[in-house]
């Protein structure tokens, strides 16, 4: 059994997402399966390796989130565990507001809403 080593819960979030390395300003898209405040779970067949800095951009609907990010876990082929950095105050209540919506969902049974 894997010991859980997050401070703050996770919740089913899908969402789609652009990360670019932050040195060689490679760009990827991927999806996001789930998220909390302190990172999220990008599913992509091509994960940057771990440590590497990201800039990243989550869009759901007409709303967007902005932050710094490094990977903290990559797994070729499936996905990385990104943990925020640097959040601006204005994107920080964007993923406060997701994340109350992605609670209320879980705890409802309804998390098809975040779809």
């Amino acid at each position: 059994m894997t010991r859980e080593l997050r401070c703050c819960p996770r919740y089913p979030f899908v969402a789609s997402a652009e990360l670019i390395e932050v040195d060689s300003q490679q760009q990827i898209s991927a999806r996001v399966s789930d998220m909390g405040l302190h990172g999220c779970y990008f599913d992509t067949i091509s994960p940057f390796p771990e440590g590497t800095l990201i800039l990243l951009k989550i869009v759901k609907g007409l709303v967007f989130f902005e932050a710094e990010g490094r990977v903290v876990h990559s797994r070729p082929h499936l996905g990385m565990g990104v943990e925020f950095g640097n959040i601006h105050p204005y994107f920080l209540k964007v993923l406060r507001d997701w994340l109350l919506e992605a609670e209320a969902a879980a705890h409802t049974g309804r998390a098809e809403l975040l779809r």
